[in-house]
This record gives structure tokens, sequence and C-alpha cells, in this order.
């Protein structure tokens, strides 16, 4: 540890679903070798409790972490670990993105026991989704195959719930993330992996965030060897782009960056209409980005793009 950074007693507010305790596990792991004493406070939010109903009909993807902000706000804990897909765009005033930590695999998966992919389902299947995001790309998907037939159904709950439900037959497939089966040592339950080509990530999937109250100076300190900053800079290109969209869980945005080989980050984006009225958007840029000014630079000319071929915001209070 360096002269600079003491040794601090760090207490991670995590949710209790047993990826949110890998992913807290992890943090604290790679904190203690760097002489920190850490603990974790298990927590289970609103996000956790309410699962009969689409995120995107509740409050979106804050149920996930209000009680962790909140833990924070009152001292209980001194940083909360999140999958970055489920953070909102904004955090509240108070609230800083302490770290970005390197990036899992951000691609979607499909996990299904009797179909390959999609063109493997059998008439009239059924297949579950928590995401609109991946609901009208499926649909885009099952439309260019001919599958109207296809039916597409809410699947929520946590990893192990979701696969449960798998199991009992009542989807043939469903589409989850890459990264949290790989996580917890289910990666061969992956029959399919989606490149991004054919199912755009969703902003900041495969990664980790760890925030802080901004004003905990110490903490951003001790975070910092944790920081991979090539990934903070393709998910704050992302992250820009479902801001500037107003992004939610009711709005079906993609937003995927990649490092490309001449050095270039390229920033793919997919717009898709929940109602199916009108087609699938999908725009891209490239830009030179060293910093997270240029990075969201890159997002907002994405979204520009985005807008001008006819991509909106959900009305409001949608």
């Amino acid at each position: 540890m360096s002269d600079s950074t003491s040794a601090l007693a760090i207490t991670i507010a995590t949710r209790e679903s047993r990826l949110a305790l890998w992913q807290a596990e992890h943090v604290k792991a790679l904190l203690e070798a760097l002489g920190h004493r850490v603990t974790l406070l298990g927590m289970t939010t609103l996000g956790d409790q309410i699962l009969d109903r689409s995120l995107s009909k509740v409050g979106g993807k804050g149920l996930f972490v209000k009680e962790l902000e909140l833990a924070l706000e009152d001292g209980r804990a001194d940083i909360a670990v999140h999958s970055l897909k489920d953070v909102p765009m904004d955090l509240p005033p108070g609230f800083a993105l302490a770290c970005v930590m390197e990036r899992e695999d951000p691609r979607d998966a499909w996990v299904s026991p009797h179909c390959s992919g999609l063109s493997d389902l059998p008439p009239n299947a059924i297949v579950g989704t928590s995401s609109l995001r991946r609901l009208v790309l499926l649909r885009a998907a099952l439309g260019a195959l001919g599958r109207d037939d296809v039916r597409i159904e809410p699947l929520r709950g946590n990893l192990d719930t979701r696969l449960r439900k798998l199991d009992e037959g009542q989807y043939h497939a469903i589409v989850l993330a890459a990264a949290g089966l790989k996580r917890l040592g289910l990666g061969d339950r992956i029959r399919h992996v989606f490149e991004p080509a054919e199912s755009l990530p969703a902003a900041g999937q495969g990664a980790l965030g760890i925030e802080v109250r901004a004003d905990r100076t110490d903490l951003v300190n001790a975070l910092a060897p944790l920081v991979h900053q090539p990934t903070w800079l393709r998910v704050a290109a992302e992250r820009t782009v479902s801001r500037a969209m107003g992004g939610s869980c009711s709005m079906p945005l993609a937003a995927y960056a990649d490092w490309r080989s001449d050095g270039l980050l390229q920033l793919h984006a997919a717009w898709g209409d929940p109602d199916g009225q009108h087609p699938l958007l999908q725009v891209d840029d490239r830009a030179a980005v060293t910093t997270l000014a240029q990075a969201e630079a890159l997002g907002q000319r994405v979204t520009q793009a985005l807008r001008a071929a006819g991509a909106h915001a959900p009305p409001a209070g949608t």
C-alpha cells in the first residue's frame, strides 16, 4: 500500500442475490489484498421484492440501488457495488461513481435445454426476457426468420429464479447476460452467445461500478487501483446515449462501445419501438477517445444520429 493511501475499514452495501454477493465478495477480496479491512452489509432492495411486474412498470433500475444509497447516506456502509447496467444514468446529488472495473463478457446469452438458437424453436415457443431492449431485438430477429408464432414473455427474479423457471418448462429459452452466468460458474448453461451484431448489449452490461458518497475522497483514492480506464471510457460513451435519450427500463435502447484495431472507440446504438410500430433503428460512430469528456462527446453524436433517424424518448410518466 502506498504512503498516500491509508488502510481503511470499508463496509460494502450489497443486494443479497447470489450474483450481487459474488460481486461484493470479488471487490472485498481485491480491497483486502490492498490492505483494507472489509465487511459486507447484505440488503434486500425493492427491486428484489417486486417480482410480479416488469421493471419498466414499477420504477425502473433505481429500485435496485436506492436502499444501498440510503445505507451510504446514513453511514451504515461506505461503498456500494453494482452491476453498472442497473445503475441509473444520473446519480442522486451527493453520490458519485468512484470506480468502473474491468468488464466481463458484455454479451447476451441464449439459455435453453433443448433449442440451440432462435431458428431451433418449436412452433408457438415461449422465450423469456426481463428487458425491453432484448424484447425488441428478439422481435426483430424472429421477424427476419418469419417466426411470428414465437411469444416473448416477461421474466423476473434473480438469476437462479430465472433458470428455475426455465427448467420447470415455463419457457423454451431465456436470454440473460453472459457475465452473470460466467461469474457464478454457470457458463455451461449457455447454448449460444449473441455477438453484438446479433443482440446489441445494454449500456454498461458486464461491468461493475462502485458508488460512494461524493465527499468520500478517501474512498475514491482507495478504489483507484481497481479502476479499469479502457472499460470506463467504453461505458461512459454507452451511458451517455442512455442518459441523452432519457434512458430507463421503459426505453428499448442498446448502446455498446468497443475498441477498434486502429485504436478508435466505436459506439453502436439501437432503438426499438416497444409497440412494434416502427422498425429497429441502428446507428454507429467512432472517435479517438482518451478522456471521459471525449467518450461522452461520442455518445452525444450517436444520440443525435439516433434522434435524426426517428428515435425518441418514451412519453412522460411511462
